[in-house]
């Protein structure tokens, strides 16, 4: 793919660099991706968009993140075309939800008493995660932690915090981002 930089000269497109959210009139836990022409429909969290996002309150953060990595289940699917750093989920692989952990926000180990969020799950909403940088830097405990961007559930029902896009839909939007991406929330 080829498009012009700011001074008008042909280059090749390394990707998308920002993708768009915004909530749908209406219906606060629907919005839309904008991704360059392409525009997809989402899901959000149950309580809708939240610019003061706290731990476990169901809404989807507004803010500018970056995306840092793409999850997969290689099990169930060839690996992605994605210019995203990738990372196969192992059954082991959970995220630390417990803002008392000093792991809070952080993909974890799962121990078999684990209270964690398994990332190898039976349905199939993770098995392609885009991992945001939502309450990294710095990690402050009851802000919020596990928001991803995963596949919808049939009807585009909420999520618990996170953007959910059809599977055809997210699996096209990989293959056009860049290695340095953010996505804008509001």
């Amino acid at each position: 793919m080829y498009g012009r930089n700011e001074t008008g000269n042909v280059v090749k497109d390394t990707g998308l660099t920002l993708i768009r959210v915004s909530g749908a009139a209406g219906c606060p836990t629907r919005g839309h991706l904008t991704a360059g022409n392409h525009v997809f429909q989402v899901a959000l969290g149950r309580s809708g968009l939240r610019a003061g996002k706290r731990e476990g309150d169901g809404g989807t953060p507004c803010g500018r993140f970056k995306l840092l990595r793409l999850w997969w289940r290689a099990d169930r699917l060839p690996r992605p075309q994605s210019s995203l750093p990738l990372r196969r989920i192992r059954k082991d692989d959970g995220w630390c939800e417990d803002p008392r952990d000093r792991n809070y926000n952080r993909p974890v180990k799962l121990s078999p008493a684990s209270s964690a969020d398994r990332l190898w799950r039976d349905d199939h909403l993770y098995d392609l995660i885009v991992e945001l940088d939502h309450n990294t830097r710095p990690r402050i405990p009851f802000r919020g932690s596990a928001v991803f961007i995963h596949f919808a559930r049939e009807g585009f029902t909420p999520t618990a915090g996170c953007i959910a896009l059809k599977r055809g839909d997210l699996q096209k939007l990989l293959s056009r981002l860049a290695k340095d991406c953010w996505i804008e929330i509001r």
